[in-house]
């Protein structure tokens, strides 16, 4: 059973949608194995995005051929702008589990521009911003929710939000039985 991690970002706080989107998953068979609202803080939002991200951003925006002057500070300020994003309003940190969860989990969400995902994903059914209005107004797209996008990953943000303590626990359905 692989677990991945998820955080409903303060857009989708803001509009009272995590009892929607906690449904999407439990419709698709992923079970909630964690979920705790947090109140970020600089430090936990600067290991859960590190300065390597803005590196990576850099190299990806080079890639695609945006233009601009140095790429590295391109890179940070994207990174900048996620880090203050993470940290105006509460968000819910999540854990979930089933079968080939992560990408499940980021199929479920759709593509980063709500504007551009697939319809019947969880962007484009509750988001409403697009990533051109976010770089007019020189901000981060609100996507409405983050999810791992490999099994390290998901091992690294759980650890970085949930102690083990926090964790949902099911026995075994043989054991279950038993009992």
């Amino acid at each position: 059973m692989e677990k991945t991690f998820v955080i409903i970002k303060p857009d989708a706080m803001k509009k009272n949608l995590v009892g929607k989107i906690v449904a999407r998953f439990e419709e698709n068979s992923l079970r909630v194995a964690g979920m705790k609202m947090v109140k970020a803080d600089l430090k936990l939002a600067s290991k859960h995005y590190p300065d390597a991200l803005g590196e990576a951003i850099a190299k990806k925006a080079e890639k695609a051929g945006v233009k601009t002057k140095d790429p590295k500070e391109y890179g940070m300020k994207i990174l900048r702008w996620l880090r203050e994003f993470i940290i105006s309003y509460p968000v819910v940190a999540m854990v979930l589990e089933g079968d080939d969860a992560i990408s499940r989990v980021r199929k479920l969400i759709g593509y980063t521009d709500p504007a551009t995902a697939e319809k019947g994903t969880i962007r484009r059914d509750f988001g409403d911003d697009s990533v051109l209005q976010a770089n007019i107004e020189n901000r981060p797209v609100y996507n409405l929710v983050h999810a791992s996008d490999s099994p390290e990953t998901a091992k690294h943000e759980i650890s970085l939000w949930f102690k083990n303590d926090e964790l949902f626990r099911l026995k075994p359905p043989a054991e279950s039985e038993e009992q």
